[in-house]
């Protein structure tokens, strides 16, 4: 399979995330926090908190509504899995402030792209 991008598979993830935000009527900030509940239940990596920073920023998501998700899914997911996900989230940021700015931005604005085409997309509607 020939691809004519240098990040094909950051273009397929970017592609999909535009197609469910396009599907999907949540506000922003309720998307992100869904996203991010969703990746605690899965003990989700770094990256995959990483590739959210940007949407979440972009969104005006405070640290105390993201802790507020984690104590709202602690009961369903367990202790260990929200412990796990507070250290992936810290060493995701880690990773935004230690990478090169190009870089960081590149990963973590790919969400954040994403919701901007969508919004670009709906007002042309």
């Amino acid at each position: 399979m020939a691809t004519t991008s240098d990040t094909p598979v950051l273009d397929t993830l970017a592609a999909m995330t535009l197609d469910s935000i396009e599907r999907c009527g949540m506000d922003e900030g309720t998307l992100i926090l869904t996203r991010i509940a969703a990746l605690v239940a899965m003990d989700a990596p770094p990256i995959s908190y990483l590739a959210h920073i940007g949407a979440a920023a972009k969104a005006d998501l405070s640290a105390e509504q993201l802790q507020d998700v984690l104590v709202a899914i602690a009961p369903v997911v367990g202790t260990a899995r929200v412990m796990s996900a507070a250290g992936h989230i810290a060493e995701a940021l880690g990773f935004a402030i230690g990478m090169q700015e190009s870089e960081a931005m590149a990963m973590a604005d790919s969400g954040a792209k994403a919701m901007a085409d969508t919004e670009a997309h709906s007002r042309k509607k």
